[in-house]
């Protein structure tokens, strides 16, 4: 997968009685910060108002007027503060802007408090953020409460804004394709299709039937192109020719109903009838599309598909789905995390091979369940989330942890990973006191503030941090 390059629309505002040279700068340092850390952005002509920032009712509706003019070339705005700001102005500018706003405040410097270097910016951010408020206007704020733009602090806050951009941009309106119906036997998966419609994720179910018959009559050449394409990323050793292709066919079937229903995500019936019909598990055509960008969760987990695409759009990189499924010993900071699986290969510390689902094989026979996928995942910092739909509410939790390089005992198969939070057993109490499925989503790098800051306020989920 690719990571889209995010434009900022700029905003600077100004009071009256400031040195003009104090936009200025700011109009310059801002433009260098944002190029240098790989973003585009937009920015009104500063010959339009008094030193190209806002202050007046009027210069805000020019703003308003540059916005929409601009329309769909923006994901979010930086409202910058080189001194206290006018409120009025902000208002009529950002009242219609419809896409999150970061508010950064310039730091005074000690020695530079005269009328003609101090700035009140502190002060102005205050007043900004309340009237802002009273607005219904939504924002987010900088780590510190003041901090200049060319500042390592500055560029971890735009990392971070970043990813608040890329999951409210995605999760805005978005299709899911529910391919097959839920097991009986998995309740624990079970959806509320209205909630989500009424958050514009539309739900489009697909029967296996349907599935199958595309499988069966795959065109010649897309089928050859994919196998040569899954045989080229992971190794599938002595199995039967016929088991790659059965996988094959599926995986050109899955493009189809990608492209067919738009759909941004997926949730499969991955058992038993592929097993039963096929002889294959599915794991693998999962894995390539969670390494393209396409969030695809096994067992129908229609919900945590949801999450495995904020924490994509939040991160940047492919997510993997996995079971919450062993305790560690003894030791209550630890759990062990595992699947069969579907793990995207960018996950893994090296190429994959295929394997059989033992469970597979003992209920459904030999051979009945090649195509999990097989490796180690690297260790480092990571994000987990799962989501749920209840009461009508779109519900989540998410949590930062470790993947240790703890061993995973030789009795597993497919994929695992031992997992270290210090707050693992409030996580755990979480999901069992809230009725939180058994799968969780996950992602490298930490993200909660972002998740946080996308999901609860700009698009009003309800998604609990743990920490």
């Amino acid at each position: 997968m690719t990571k889209n390059k995010l434009t900022f629309a700029l905003f600077f505002g100004n009071r009256g009685f400031f040195p003009g040279e104090l936009i200025a700068s700011a109009r310059e340092d801002m433009t260098k910060v944002i190029s240098e850390n790989g973003y585009d952005y937009i920015i009104m002509d500063e010959s339009l108002t008094r030193y190209g920032a806002v202050e007046t009712i009027k210069e805000g509706k020019l703003f308003s007027d540059f916005l929409k003019e601009h329309e769909g070339e923006y994901d979010g705005i930086i409202l910058s503060l080189p001194n206290f700001g006018d409120e009025n102005g902000a208002v009529v500018a950002l009242k219609d802007a419809g896409v999150p706003i970061l508010v950064q405040a310039y730091p005074d410097e000690a020695g530079k408090m005269d009328f003609a270097h101090r700035r009140d910016s502190l002060c102005g951010k205050i007043a900004m953020c309340n009237v802002l408020r009273q607005c219904g206007i939504k924002y987010s704020l900088t780590k510190d409460a003041t901090v200049d733009p060319l500042s390592d602090t500055f560029a971890e806050d735009l990392k971070n804004f970043a990813a608040v951009f890329r999951v409210v941009k995605k999760l805005k309106n978005f299709n899911i394709g529910a391919i097959g119906a839920r097991t009986t036997a998995f309740k624990t998966v079970r959806i509320d299709e209205i909630a989500m419609q009424r958050k514009n994720i539309n739900v489009e179910t697909i029967d296996l039937s349907l599935v199958f018959d595309m499988m069966d009559n795959a065109d010649p050449k897309l089928l050859e192109e994919k196998k040569k394409h899954y045989a080229s990323i992971t190794d599938f050793g002595t199995y039967p020719p016929e088991k790659l292709e059965n996988i094959a066919r599926f995986g050109v079937a899955v493009d189809q109903l990608i492209e067919d229903f738009n759909l941004q995500a997926l949730g499969i019936r991955c058992w038993n009838e592929f097993q039963t019909r096929y002889g294959i598990a599915v794991c693998l055509v999962l894995s390539d599309l969670n390494e393209r960008g396409i969030p695809a969760a096994c067992e129908l987990d229609i919900n945590n598909s949801v999450m495995m695409l904020a924490l994509q759009e939040a991160s940047g990189e492919p997510v993997m789905l996995l079971d919450v499924n062993n305790n560690f010993g003894e030791d209550s900071e630890k759990t062990i995390f595992f699947h069969c699986s579907a793990v995207p290969a960018s996950f893994f510390k090296g190429k994959t091979s295929i394997k059989e689902h033992l469970m597979f094989r003992k209920s459904y026979g030999e051979g009945s369940g090649v195509g999990i996928v097989d490796g180690e995942i690297e260790t480092g910092k990571s994000t987990m989330g799962s989501f749920k739909t209840e009461d009508g509410k779109l519900c989540g939790f998410a949590a930062e942890m470790i993947i240790t390089d703890d061993a995973m005992e030789d009795a597993f198969f497919g994929c695992g990973i031992v997992g270290q939070s210090k707050a693992m057993p409030e996580i755990l109490k979480h999901m069992l006191e809230n009725g939180y499925r058994h799968h969780v989503a996950i992602a490298k790098g930490e993200w909660s503030w972002a998740i946080d800051e996308a999901l609860n306020k700009y698009l009003e989920y309800n998604v609990n941090i743990i920490k």
